[in-house]
């Protein structure tokens, strides 16, 4: 429930580890080119 606590946020905080309380932010760089990737597939049902 505190620092020590490796399943709570906080735990994970501290320890700097991430996991299912505290999940990785996905990197920007993919969803662009997620975004660029369906761009093209509407323009070729077009």
């Amino acid at each position: 429930m505190g620092k020590g606590d490796q399943r709570s946020k906080r735990g994970k905080v501290w320890r700097g580890t991430t996991g299912k309380t505290r999940p990785k932010k996905a990197k920007k760089d993919k969803q662009k080119q997620e975004r660029a990737e369906e761009q093209q597939q509407e323009e070729q049902a077009e």
